[in-house]
């Protein structure tokens, strides 16, 4: 694959719904914008050959009014219901729910340099993306407290281009505080986050079993799902002790941070995870593994937990299954993240559990830096900055590689809106229904597009311009 450039399909991002802001209080309510629709018309019918919905593909309309679907009308049952409001007529293009991203790092407040609500929500806007739910960290201060997540909205309001939702943060300083994780789950937060390995921001350190057991024992009174970052850094370093790991091969990374990094904390996550079983202590909790990388020993401990009844699911993400270890290019530190991409024949057992339903979704892990982080210019994947930046492509990339494994567009809908919607416990979210948001998506799925150095990658961050993607990667 010559420089990793993919040909990928487009994607038309309709927003075809009031876009909110939105964060929650004590129950599930959302803070609605009323000045933020892609259509000035109040009602409205989508037409099109491919609506996807969660009874399958028709061809059909979607009637919209005050931002809500309230009709879906198969063709042959038309009989002139749409002469009713505006028609847009999208042809043989799909019509989707839109997608909702559960794992992004916006880094707003406080490293808007890295990215920000502006730049990060519009570029989500461009990909499709209807939702996203923003992680605690990157940001400064973290987000682990009432008062942190208030700098996280009063950051958002008025600088958004599709909704947005929050996770607060997990960390040793209030995993025993009881008060102060209920009051940052009333004050708005979907849920917690925590990280069983050093995350490299200094207000977010790790956890351990101890502080995940209390977290959930809280979470369960909300009903809200814990997210962990699953690697606890084990014996590593004799793998580089013989002095021959060139830190511009990419090889060399992935030694550091080998599958037992996630599968030790797998491992221990389950010693706890029984706990969210029905009757159990924390039952009306759930944990959730975020970004999956090995398709191993610690997928097999993950299914192992399903079958036991732990209130369990795991997501990977497109960057895990569009590439493998052995074709990233000695000092292109644009692939370095954590878990690491790893080896061809784990990628294809990627695929295969996400098809076989063994993988619940997807995310993007949206992580962007400022450049100089990435010390691109030196090379070293052992000193620069982890993350991938992808939140415009996720679509195209995920369905154009999907295409050779005979992913439906049904399955995208399933990974990328309908669980996403129920992990973030939104219920008027994920799906073409009625009574639904109209957070929709339209797509052209048959069109192809050289992702390379001459396509304009829309609303990257001003100040990563510079930097030229590695095909779907941005920033």
């Amino acid at each position: 694959m010559d420089d990793l450039q993919l040909r990928v399909l487009p994607l038309l991002a309709l927003l075809a719904s009031l876009l909110y802001f939105f964060y929650f209080q004590d129950s599930p309510t959302l803070f609605e914008r009323s000045d933020c629709s892609l259509f000035s018309y109040n009602h409205y019918w989508i037409i099109s050959k491919r609506i996807v919905t969660p009874r399958g593909v028709i061809s059909g309309a979607v009637e919209v009014k005050e931002e809500k679907i309230v009709s879906i009308v198969k063709e042959e049952d038309w009989h002139g219901n749409l002469k009713r409001g505006q028609i847009i007529d999208y042809g043989e293009a799909v019509v989707m729910p839109g997608l909702i991203d559960v794992h992004a790092h916006l880094d707003d407040p406080g490293r808007t340099e890295w990215e920000g609500f502006p730049s990060g929500t519009r570029a989500a806007a461009a990909g499709g993306i209807t939702t996203l739910i923003d992680m605690p960290l990157n940001n400064f201060p973290s987000t682990v407290s009432a008062e942190t997540l208030k700098l996280k909205i009063d950051a958002a309001e008025k600088n958004i281009y599709v909704d947005v939702g929050f996770w607060g943060g997990l960390v040793p300083e209030n995993a025993f505080d009881a008060n102060s994780l209920e009051a940052l789950l009333s004050a708005g937060a979907l849920g917690l986050k925590s990280f069983m390995c050093p995350s490299g921001i200094n207000d977010f350190p790790m956890t351990n079993s101890s502080h995940i057991k209390e977290g959930l024992s809280i979470l369960a009174k909300y009903r809200r799902p814990l997210l962990v970052h699953a690697e606890i850094p084990q014996d590593s370093e004799s793998y580089l002790e013989d002095g021959e790991n060139d830190p511009r091969s990419y090889s060399t990374y992935l030694k550091t941070r080998p599958p037992s990094w996630e599968e030790a904390a797998i491992r221990e996550l389950l010693t706890v995870s029984k706990d969210t079983r029905i009757g159990g202590p924390a039952e009306g909790a759930h944990l959730h593994v975020v970004h999956l990388s090995d398709a191993g020993s610690s997928l097999q401990l993950l299914k192992q937990a399903k079958s036991n009844g732990d209130s369990v699911t795991v997501e990977t993400c497109p960057h895990y299954l569009a590439f493998s270890a052995e074709e990233i290019k000695d000092g292109d530190t644009r692939f370095k993240c954590a878990p690491p991409i790893r080896d061809a024949a784990n990628k294809e057992r990627l695929w295969t559990a996400l098809l076989e339903g063994d993988i619940d979704m997807l995310s993007s892990d949206h992580s962007p830096s400022a450049p100089d982080l990435k010390l691109f210019d030196e090379g070293n994947f052992l000193k620069a900055w982890g993350g991938i930046s992808s939140l415009q492509f996720v679509l195209p990339v995920t369905w154009s590689h999907g295409r050779q494994y005979g992913v439906t567009l049904e399955q995208l809908a399933l990974w990328w809106s309908e669980r996403p919607a129920k992990l973030a416990g939104q219920d008027l979210k994920g799906g073409i229904a009625v009574g639904n948001h109209a957070d929709i998506t339209v797509w052209e799925p048959n069109v192809e597009f050289e992702l390379n150095n001459d396509l304009p990658v829309y609303l990257k961050h001003p100040v990563c311009r510079r930097i030229s993607p590695p095909s779907f990667l941005i920033h």
